[in-house]
């Protein structure tokens, strides 16, 4: 065998197997953000927006996907600059890239959905700053190609999501009686009512709902995190800290 074909041969070997799209190494870049590695349940992140924007369901949705969009926007473009991005201003870079996706998102809600521009107000331009997405955008996408970046942003962003989805329906529902703004319980005549258990009160025979001002409140946004957390600790107990 000559030299050339020898050296051939050496460089074939050499070439490491190409990773399948969904290896088990990447599915578990979907999955652990939604139960073991939870941005909000484990890493304590994001309780801003848990607190804030959890009062009604659908201000929460826009805002978990407005908060996907970001992520995934975000990591994509840090991933294929991570060799071009000088070390000492990355952290510039990253707030730059995330504002100018956080703006865009902002326009097309005043654009499209106003209501809900005026009901998450601020909040939307406080994605820049979410401690989940700039976490992400820092711990991975500046080390990862674009795939698994993409793939962790997706994971991450749906962890962040049915936290919040789960946290604003238990609040409007026990809150208000409604779901997606629609009167899930129906009421009553507030003049005419006399209570019988929990906040249901009975007007002419027919049990309806009184409103629970404590749900809106948010404090009960933590106190329902923290409901999960239990529940979720209590299946998982690796996830419990010994000391």
């Amino acid at each position: 065998m000559s030299e050339t074909a020898e050296a051939a041969v050496n460089e074939e070997a050499a070439v490491e197997p190409k990773e399948p799209l969904f290896s088990s190494k990447n599915k578990r870049l979907l999955t652990d953000p939604l139960n073991d590695d939870n941005p909000i349940t484990i890493q304590v992140l994001g309780i801003c927006s848990a607190l804030a924007i959890t009062v009604q369901l659908k201000p929460t949705f826009v805002m978990s996907v407005s908060v996907l969009f970001v992520m995934i926007g975000g990591n994509l473009i840090v991933s294929w600059l991570r060799n071009l991005i000088p070390s000492r201003v990355r952290i510039i870079v990253q707030l730059v890239i995330v504002a100018a996706l956080v703006i865009l998102v902002d326009q097309v809600l005043k654009a499209y959905l106003y209501d809900v521009s005026k009901q998450l107000s601020v909040f939307v331009g406080l994605i820049i700053t979410n401690c989940i997405i700039m976490g992400r955008l820092e711990a991975f996408a500046l080390g990862n190609k674009a795939w698994p970046s993409f793939l962790d942003a997706i994971g991450n962003a749906a962890g962040y999501a049915w936290i919040m989805l789960v946290v604003a329906f238990a609040r409007e529902f026990f809150g208000s009686g409604k779901i997606w703004g629609m009167q899930i319980i129906p009421k009553g005549d507030d003049d005419i009512w006399t209570f019988t258990d929990l906040n249901f009160y009975m007007v002419d025979g027919v049990q309806y709902y009184s409103d629970n001002g404590l749900m809106i409140l948010p404090p009960m946004a933590l106190i329902t995190v923290g409901i999960i957390i239990w529940v979720q600790r209590s299946k998982n107990t690796k996830l419990i800290e010994e000391n």
